[in-house]
């Protein structure tokens, strides 16, 4: 064969449809971050992408030292963690106001649920530290670095869901939806660290099926039920504390605010 007849492997039949494609999802792609950037969100946004900068460049500066590549899956757990802020952005652009909402809105709201355990799940991650050994403390504060950014992503997201909620349902069911996502993340998180399954094997009943069967025969329900009840209470005490931090008043921690107040 002649070079000249030769084509590249890669090399889509047609050029104009290939350019168009590209750049409609650099399009996209912009109109995300500015979604994700809005100003009632910048703050936010900007402290968990620079903590999420801060733990991918360790993460990779120890696998350049070590020459060990051990700890890299928290690279694409870290990624898996953004998942959720992204639909939860998504689902907040289609929501129409406090009565009606596009079925987009609760398309995006089904794939935020869906991919919300992938938030949290890297604190599971401390299962790879099973011995002590030389960079024990190191690995077990670069693990909980990524998974303290992970779980603060999702719980930004659980808190502009929860608004969407109570903006449609009433300030109580906003609540009963914090506890009840709560539980099916623990559930959640259950099947991902102990059934190896993932969040996209949904479009794979059968095998997660057969997955959960097997799991549930070699193994006494119980543990399942208590590890998932237990980390639905940590996710659920752990963002009412911080939600409660957020709604402090500045003007509260101002002594001489309060010393007007009580003179009043």
């Amino acid at each position: 064969m002649s070079p000249q007849s030769k084509s590249p492997r890669s090399q889509f039949p047609c050029p104009g449809i290939e350019q168009y494609g590209r750049l409609h999802g650099r399009i996209y792609c912009m109109k995300l971050v500015q979604l994700m950037f809005k100003r009632e969100t910048l703050v936010p946004m900007l402290a968990l992408a620079f903590a999420s900068v801060v733990s991918v460049v360790l993460v990779i500066g120890r696998i350049v030292w070590t020459r060990d590549t051990h700890l890299s899956f928290l690279l694409w757990n870290l990624f898996l963690a953004w998942m959720p802020m992204v639909f939860a952005v998504l689902a907040r652009e289609h929501e129409k106001d406090g009565r009606t909402t596009s079925w987009r809105f609760f398309a995006f709201g089904a794939a935020w649920l869906l991919f919300f355990p992938n938030a949290p799940y890297i604190f599971t991650d401390i299962i790879h530290l099973s011995h002590y050994y030389s960079r024990f403390w190191a690995d077990l504060i670069l693990i909980l670095i990524n998974a303290l950014t992970g779980m603060v992503l999702g719980f930004l997201s659980l808190y502009l869901m929860q608004s969407s909620v109570r903006r449609m349902a009433g300030v109580w069911m906003s609540w009963l939806f914090i506890g009840g996502v709560a539980m099916l993340s623990g559930f959640g998180i259950c099947i991902g660290r102990f059934m190896r399954l993932n969040s996209w094997d949904i479009v794979a009943p059968g095998k997660m099926f057969q997955v959960i069967g097997n799991w549930t025969r070699q193994t006494p329900v119980g543990y399942s039920l208590g590890f998932s009840i237990l980390f639905a209470a940590f996710l659920f005490v752990t963002y009412l504390m911080l939600y409660a931090l957020t709604h402090l008043s500045p003007g509260q921690l101002n002594p001489t605010a309060a010393a007007k107040e009580r003179d009043l």
